[in-house]
């Protein structure tokens, strides 16, 4: 004869043998549990079309449209991987006081986008619609924003279908936020060969001047930040092409001199609270020392508690789209630091996404019952 569980015997309902179980078995420790980003609910967002969310974790592995050393597709593996010990239930932030997995937002890893390593054009023409259709998934009750997209990539080209997708979705251009050791704003014959093709267009150093020629970039509203890049040929020509696309650079120089609360004042009175912005950020805007699991490392960068400090100062600037991208985990150390640093990034902009959201819900609220009076 078999026994049945005292636990059982007390709890005989469905419903609450659901709720049981889940009682019982519904944590993970950080090294347990499938690899989602933060141990967060997985959805097959492209597949599940109508899906709620109000932010999504995407990854890109995309690597081939490097100048330097690839694996960048091991990117998004790498980033969930650090992230496992973002435990939901101790995700509260100290410095914004909330815990961004346990507030109003409903926050979902979607997966991967399954992009082709052989063809960058039909690889680009993937991206973008995975990217355009995940932008207009629906978003939660109460929510009427957009929901937002973290892009783990991935190389940096990837802003290209981003910024594509982005457009279609809030109809407009938008200002462009960009941390990172190089320009990315670079014609694509600025590399040193004289053989071309509709391909060699696209690559992770040009994506920008792509989008600019391609009307995707509010005009004089952008910013690069934390720069320390040599420069094509023998002047200063690099830079005069990225004034004419309507950039302001900061360098990795800069902090020393104006600290992070300057760097932080530097962006926002650039693009304001208002406008709509895409946030991109280089792992390699960080000192190799911090971060040196990326394909083009520069000595001379930032640490990550500067990185921290001014990622928390950008709260509420109205980033409606971001990625972290160049995490190549071939060349990182041994205790996965790059990974570690990508995570905590992605951490930081899930927690500013979820106060400035709650400072949008708060007023939509207001109006809607200053109309009821």
């Amino acid at each position: 004869m078999s026994i049945v569980p005292y636990c059982w015997a007390l709890h005989s309902s469905p419903y609450e043998k659901t709720l049981l179980a889940e009682r019982k078995w519904g944590f993970d420790w950080g090294y347990s549990g499938i690899n989602t980003f933060g141990h967060l609910p997985h959805v097959k967002c492209l597949t599940q079309t109508n899906e709620p969310f109000d932010f999504a974790i995407v990854g890109i592995p995309f690597d081939t449209a490097v100048s330097y050393k690839p694996g960048a597709r091991f990117g998004p593996r790498a980033v969930r991987a650090a992230s496992a010990r973002h435990l939901p239930s101790r995700g509260f932030n100290t410095h914004a006081g909330l815990n961004p997995y346990m507030d109003w937002a409903r926050i979902i890893d979607c997966g991967d986008i399954p992009v082709s390593p052989f063809d960058n054009n039909l690889a680009l023409r993937q991206m973008t619609e995975g990217l355009e259709e995940l932008g207009f998934h629906p978003s939660s009750a109460g929510n009427t924003e957009p929901p937002k997209l973290l892009i783990i990539g991935g190389d940096h080209s990837i802003a290209l279908p981003a910024l594509r997708a982005l457009n279609k979705v809030h109809e407009q251009p938008m200002a462009i936020v960009h941390f990172d050791a190089h320009l990315d704003t670079l014609h694509p014959h600025s590399y040193p060969s004289q053989w071309s093709s509709d391909q060699t267009k696209f690559t992770h150093g040009s994506m920008f001047w792509q989008a600019y020629a391609a009307g995707l970039v509010k005009n004089d509203s952008s910013i690069h930040v934390g720069l320390r890049t040599r420069l094509t040929g023998t002047d200063f020509s690099d830079y005069k092409n990225d004034e004419r696309q309507g950039y302001l650079r900061l360098t990795t120089d800069d902090i020393d001199d104006i600290g992070t609360q300057g760097i932080i004042n530097a962006i926002t009175e650039r693009v304001g609270f208002e406008i709509p912005v895409y946030l991109s950020i280089d792992i390699d805007v960080l000192d190799p020392a911090m971060a040196p699991g990326t394909g083009a490392p520069e000595a001379g960068g930032w640490t990550m508690r500067e990185m921290n400090r001014i990622l928390r100062g950008l709260r509420h600037v109205n980033v409606v789209g971001a990625d972290i991208v160049e995490v190549a985990p071939a060349y990182d150390d041994r205790g996965e630091t790059t990974g570690y640093a990508a995570a905590q990034i992605a951490y930081e902009i899930l927690t500013s996404w979820v106060v400035l959201g709650k400072k949008h819900l708060k007023k939509e609220t207001e109006v809607f019952e200053k109309s009821e009076l």
